[in-house]
């Protein structure tokens, strides 16, 4: 059985706000969009990395981490 929350969330969709946030950050650096990719990018090998070191360890063969056991996108 499940109980509904006290106070449900009620998701709301805004698009126009959204955008309009972009186009302000955009409008004072022009880079905006490539930075945010990069730090997606390296968000994304970071929390990938975890699944490779449970999927290597799960395996026996520590695959996935460096030997460093750091995320990818923080190897230097």
């Amino acid at each position: 059985m499940v109980k509904e929350a006290p106070h449900a969330l009620v998701p709301t969709v805004r698009h126009a706000d959204y955008l309009g946030a972009w186009l302000e950050i955009l409008r004072e650096d022009n880079r905006a969009v490539f930075k945010a990719a990069s730090a997606a990018s390296k968000a994304a090998d970071f929390l990938l990395a975890f699944g490779a070191d449970e999927a290597g360890a799960a395996r026996g063969k520590g695959e996935g981490a460096s030997s460093s056991g750091r995320p990818p996108c923080l190897r230097r």
